[in-house]
């Protein structure tokens, strides 16, 4: 090893979706037998026509080449702000918003902002594994908050409470949830805030999905009137606008902790790509119509993928399910999630991801984004494990 190198970073987690990707290395998919990918989590769909057409336009102007405002196109943060007092209810100021080239920068400028290393920070199990990894490189302890599966993979606050320590900083949560595609409920999501004001740290909920839940609001916590002192969401448009590849995100907390990132958002990006900022910014003044058309059909997908499980005599187990994913348990005695996924792209030409990479003692659970396919490639997905995945 280089003595040189960050042995923080050396240890972490490798990236998931590289490795998974690495199985396709040197397969040849047929024509009728094509490569089923529900593993990285992408919209299956181009951004809406009318955005790139806006989007070429602005590409061609100087000022979007150059530098912005460190926390974020001002238009875009008072959009965004109104957006999120729309949904939500409350008071959000754009003085509470700061744009992040995509919500894992948004996470990542969360948590330096709040812990350093030796400090802690509470991750429910599964967890997603890029805050895990975030982790791991700062040196700060992940503290695994176990989630209880026959309730469809909730996280429990008492329990959570008893591993708040003198070095916790933060509770993290994940809602609608990746991997499990679990929504956590509003009262849920108050009782965690409670215990998180009770302790005085801070409550990161990472509501990418958001856009996607068909029951609004998700929660009331933005009507709280101190809840800049405890609460910091962080949100992407890459899902809702289908911009994944611009990266374009942001955080939503407190004035102080919005100074923070700004501080650490300065040294790390200078600020998120303009055209990205000025696509989300167009998306929220344009595309409300278009994301309730994919809102609906994502749900659609959900209960189609959700009832052909249910219908057929499958080796698995729908656990929870929303937004892009499915959490599903296996029924092998006698192999790990590693050994299935691998069994269902060498069988199936199927690409999933083992729960193995969401954490400890998920050795019987797959994450399976159908978000990724279409309705037909759902059916496609149950004809292929009918073949080879039926129950003994």
């Amino acid at each position: 090893m280089d003595k040189n190198l960050n042995p923080n970073v050396i240890n972490s987690i490798d990236p998931p979706i590289d490795e998974a990707s690495s199985w396709l290395a040197g397969r040849e998919f047929s024509e009728d037998k094509p490569l089923l990918d529900m593993a990285q989590a992408v919209p299956s769909y181009p951004p809406a026509e009318e955005l790139t057409d806006y989007m070429a336009e602005r590409v061609k102007l100087f000022a979007t080449a150059q530098y912005g405002p460190v926390s974020g196109n001002a238009k875009l943060k008072t959009a965004l702000a109104n957006h999120m007092v729309g949904v939500y209810g409350g008071s959000i100021q754009s003085n509470n918003v700061l744009i992040s080239a995509g919500c894992n920068q948004a996470y990542c400028l969360a948590t330096i902002a709040l812990a350093e290393a030796g400090d802690e920070i509470i991750l429910p199990v599964p967890y997603y594994f890029n805050h895990q990894m975030w982790l791991e490189v700062l040196g700060i302890k992940a503290v695994h908050l176990g989630c209880n599966m026959s309730r469809g993979g909730l996280p429990e606050i008492d329990e959570a409470g008893r591993l708040i320590s003198k070095k916790t900083k933060a509770i993290v949560l994940v809602t609608p949830n990746n991997p499990t595609g679990a929504t956590y409920p509003p009262d849920l999501l108050r009782g965690f805030f409670k215990l998180c004001q009770k302790h005085g740290i801070k409550l990161i909920i990472d509501e990418t999905y958001k856009d996607f839940l068909t029951e609004q609001p998700p929660h009331q916590l933005f009507e709280i009137s101190d809840w800049g002192g405890t609460l910091i969401q962080v949100y992407s448009f890459s899902k809702c606008f289908s911009l994944t590849g611009y990266r374009v995100g942001s955080v939503i907390a407190g004035e102080n902790v919005i100074e923070s990132v700004t501080k650490i958002m300065d040294s790390v990006a200078i600020c998120a790509p303009r055209i990205a900022q000025d696509a989300a910014l167009y998306g929220l003044e344009h595309l409300t119509s278009w994301v309730a058309e994919k809102r609906n059909m994502l749900k659609r997908r959900r209960e189609l993928f959700n009832k052909l499980f249910r219908e057929n005599n499958l080796s698995f187990e729908v656990i929870s399910s929303g937004a892009y994913f499915a959490y599903v348990e296996h029924q092998y005695d006698n192999k790990n999630a590693y050994q299935v996924a691998q069994d269902l792209l060498d069988k199936e030409n199927i690409l999933s991801l083992p729960g193995t990479f969401f954490g400890p003692n998920q050795e019987r659970f797959l994450r399976f984004a159908y978000a990724n396919i279409t309705r037909k490639e759902i059916t496609d997905v149950i004809d292929r494990l009918n073949v080879s995945f039926n129950k003994p």
